[in-house]
């Protein structure tokens, strides 16, 4: 072991500095507006005709509540559990977890259907179903 490498070990294993490279020239590019869509894309919707067969999850929610483990325990047939959500209130509707309406309960011949009463936007449109 050499002198150069004994300093080395005593100086925490911290190399010589190197001369330190040149830095690379560099020229900023000039900014560009985005690229709009071609003429016929928009007309005849793009690559949203390849979508429109695709299965999204919808789910109604009636309302919402907290249990505690003994009260989910204690549950049986027959049991009642009360909703946050009073009669006449509007139930949300929500697809792929984010809310998309709200509406009514409809009966159609022997099965429950939603009338949609509003269409949500904005800040609420985007909210996750967790958010509600």
């Amino acid at each position: 072991m050499d002198q150069s490498e004994i300093d080395r070990l005593m100086s925490g294993g911290a190399k010589q500095p190197t001369p330190a490279a040149k830095a690379p020239d560099l020229h900023p590019l000039p900014a560009q507006a985005p690229r709009a869509p071609a003429a016929g894309a928009a007309a005849s919707g793009g690559n949203l005709d390849t979508l429109l067969d695709v299965s999204l999850p919808v789910a109604i929610e009636f309302g919402r509540t907290h249990m505690t483990v003994q009260e989910v325990l204690e549950l049986g047939s027959g049991s009642v559990i009360q909703l946050d959500r009073m009669v006449g209130e509007p139930i949300d509707i929500y697809v792929s977890d984010r809310k998309l309406a709200e509406g009514e309960v409809v009966v159609i011949g022997e099965h429950f259907g939603v009338r949609i009463t509003r269409v949500v936007t904005g800040p609420e449109a985007l909210a996750g179903r967790e958010s509600h």
